[in-house]
């Protein structure tokens, strides 16, 4: 059940069975010309839902406003710096904590989001914060090297663009269907975690918003695959870190 369609009385219900919840957070940034603008919180949340589903624990709202200064010279991407999505993060996990929830398990989906994450978490009492990206799994992994190989790419990825495709919308990839310029190795090493550079200069670089990520690759039924993969994962993990608790 989602936090925000519960009632109070459900909630403390709820935390006598089960002390732990599930945060998605993503963001809101261009995804290319075939992906949603809000591809990184729809991925997050979706396979949130499903896997809170199968371990039978709460899902609370989507953080979907993040840092992405990057992406900011394509329309309708939304930006907050580190320093405001770090004490917003702060503030909603120290708000759980305080009413009891002994694991908060932040489903990632947007690279930028792990520092300032981490940062909270390395110093946080009273609760376990365990911090996943949906692409950490083996099992999701092993899917998205069957479907798309190198051209997965780090941005506008055929995977995520595939995962909202099955859960929301296709958006036919136009000029998209023509594969974008390799990466090489040593870029994706130096820019990973959405380390990309000043807006300009990033859009400059990557003028359709894809970084190196073939996203007209995307089917549905790979999203279904992927999603169905990453909420199985991630819900054994969730019930492995909760017993951890005590």
């Amino acid at each position: 059940m989602r936090l925000d369609n519960a009632t109070w009385r459900e909630v403390e219900a709820a935390l006598e069975r089960m002390p732990g919840i599930i945060l998605p957070v993503g963001s809101t940034e261009q995804h290319g010309p075939m992906g949603l603008i809000g591809t990184d919180a729809i991925c997050a949340e979706k396979i949130a839902e499903a896997a809170a589903e199968k371990a039978d624990c709460l899902v609370a709202p989507t953080i979907a406003y993040t840092p992405a200064p990057f992406n900011m010279a394509f329309a309708g991407t939304i930006s907050i710096s580190g320093e405001t999505f770090e004490a917003l993060f702060r503030e909603i996990v120290d708000s759980l904590r305080t009413h009891g929830f002994r694991l908060i398990y932040v489903l990632n989906g947007h690279g930028a989001n792990l520092d300032p994450m981490r940062d909270v978490s390395a110093g946080f009492e009273g609760a376990t914060i365990r911090i996943r990206s949906w692409w950490d799994f083996d099992t999701v992994n092993v899917l998205r090297k069957r479907y798309y190989g190198d051209w997965e790419g780090m941005h506008a990825t055929p995977s995520e663009i595939a995962i909202t495709q099955a859960t929301h919308r296709i958006v036919p990839p136009g000029d998209a269907s023509d594969p974008p310029e390799r990466l090489t190795p040593e870029y994706v090493a130096r820019h990973s975690g959405d380390r990309h550079g000043p807006a300009e200069l990033h859009r400059r670089r990557f003028p359709d918003g894809r970084v190196g990520s073939h996203s007209a690759l995307a089917r549905p039924e790979h999203g279904r695959d992927l999603l169905q993969a990453a909420a199985a994962a991630v819900s054994e993990d969730f019930t492995g870190a909760l017993a951890q608790c005590g």
